[in-house]
């Protein structure tokens, strides 16, 4: 697709609500839900290790045995991301979600049956298996976001989709415990979850689309807006696209967004995991026992997103800042903010239970700006192929979540010792600082020449081509040394 110029661009339509916003609608509803449904086990493990009043099993798992548990998603999850975004960038994403929401849905319902009849093995396969489908999701957004949101409306669209996740995990958080100790036990944490994935699965079925142009409910005015707005080609033409492996490999923003993503995991991740073992040990803060404490940081960076996000298109928009500026501020915001509030956090005193929920808080709020930074530049330099772009970043990015707990134990000896916290820290400090600084020097807002790469077609036909002048150059040498002798 051949990028069209500002004066050919539709104007956006007079209806203030379209297709464009029912799909992300049932995105941000697809992140939510999967999000619960991730966290539904590191909610529920509590009540299925612990007596309860209505007779449901309780297991004794030791606290090696469940952390295998919370930690078996992630196998799964890792290994489809790079695959899911080849695939979903040439045929769509729609099948793709589908396939993970419904099977997601499917195996949570299952959980408490492998749970008494296969313990915590088959649990364990459960969760590889979740984390294995579920891995579809991030890039499958990521090509559907490419191909619905224009760019004028990107930094909002993207953020109200990805900030899907935190509301997932509050609500998980509120409910889990609540159905836990109801007269329906821990089972119906998995049940509900499950059902929930199933009823979105019917909405996705009846209204999903991977482009405009395969939409049956979309108007034309609102299809000629969104295909001439976001620089993305259709299906059809995505199928025939080669995947420019070296140019993307070779391309320093595409660097910029990879260890942005590595720095953010690592960071965020230590500091969620992390961090209430930190405050109960070193601080006396128990942050765990409380419900709403432990759900107030999620409720800052969702409610923080979202002001990121209108602040973002405000500045983009109205020409006070370009993209790439505007995604460098925000994603400086979302680094290096936690950064700082991470090294006043590890000299806090102890005792100081309102500042130290406080600063927690601003840290993991300001992590909301992350999704108006580096998250949504893969569409910006490559809306084509975003999803591949986001399959790589994202099967990366989770190998730095599995590294932080496991630096946390190679570094922390002494659970009690500020000053082996501190080497922590500064370890997510530092990734913080530098991936940051490299995402300044080399992002760019600018959509990539790779991004529009010649078709298997128009490869042949050049190679075709190439042949025959050089065919013809060989000819003219073999005519003029003719000549010559």
């Amino acid at each position: 697709m051949v990028a069209v110029s500002e004066q050919d661009r539709a104007p956006k339509p007079d209806a203030m609500f379209g297709m464009r916003h029912v799909m992300i609608l049932l995105l941000f509803l697809s992140t939510t839900v999967a999000y619960a449904t991730r966290v539904s086990m590191s909610m529920a493990i509590v009540a299925m290790t612990s007596s309860n009043d209505y007779g449901y099993p309780v297991f004794e798992w030791e606290r090696s045995i469940q952390d295998l548990i919370l930690s078996s998603f992630f196998w799964g999850y890792i290994v489809l991301q790079i695959p899911a975004g080849m695939i979903a960038g040439r045929f769509g994403g729609k099948n793709l979600i589908l396939i993970a929401m419904l099977s997601n849905g499917i195996v949570n319902m299952f959980v408490p049956y492998a749970a008494q009849k296969g313990g915590w093995v088959a649990v364990c396969v459960c969760r590889i298996f979740m984390g294995l489908t579920q891995g579809l999701l991030y890039p499958s957004l990521h090509g559907l976001l490419g191909q619905w949101s224009p760019v004028s409306e990107r930094s909002r669209m993207g953020t109200i989709v990805y900030a899907g996740a935190q509301l997932g995990t509050i609500v998980e958080m509120m409910s889990a415990g609540a159905l836990s100790a109801s007269k329906w036990g821990w089972p119906s944490v998995y049940y509900v979850t499950g059902i929930t994935c199933l009823g979105w699965s019917l909405l996705w079925i009846i209204f999903g689309a991977s482009t405009p142009g395969m939409s049956r409910w979309i108007s034309k005015e609102e299809r000629k807006y969104i295909e001439t707005n976001t620089a993305s080609a259709d299906i059809s033409e995505a199928k025939k696209m080669v995947t420019p492996w070296k140019s993307i490999w070779s391309s320093l923003p595409f660097w910029a967004i990879l260890l942005a993503h590595s720095g953010q995991s690592l960071g965020f991740w230590t500091l969620l995991t992390e961090m209430p073992s930190y405050m109960a040990k070193v601080l006396g803060v128990d942050i765990k026992s409380n419900g709403l404490l432990s759900a107030l940081p999620y409720v800052a960076m969702y409610i923080l997103s979202f002001i990121f996000s209108w602040s973002a298109d405000f500045l983009i928009n109205r020409n006070i800042c370009s993209v790439s500026t505007t995604r460098k501020i925000f994603n400086t915001i979302a680094f290096w903010g936690p950064a700082a509030a991470l090294l006043i956090l590890s000299y806090l005193p102890a005792g100081h239970l309102t500042l130290a929920v406080v600063i927690l808080t601003f840290t993991v709020g300001l992590n909301g700006a992350h999704y108006v930074g580096f998250l949504i530049t893969h569409i910006d330099i490559s809306p084509n192929f975003a999803s591949t772009l986001m399959g790589i970043t994202n099967g990366v990015g989770n190998i730095f979540s599995i590294l932080a707990p496991l630096s946390v134990s190679a570094v922390v000896k002494d659970e009690t010792s500020a000053f082996e916290w501190r080497k922590v820290f500064f370890i997510s400090i530092g990734f913080y600082f530098l991936s940051n600084v490299f995402y300044v020097l080399f992002m760019s807002g600018n959509v990539q020449p790779w991004n529009e790469p010649i078709t298997e077609n128009k490869s042949l036909e050049e190679g075709v081509k190439s042949k025959e002048e050089k065919a013809g150059k060989k000819n003219s040498s073999v005519n003029y040394g003719e000549e010559k002798f």
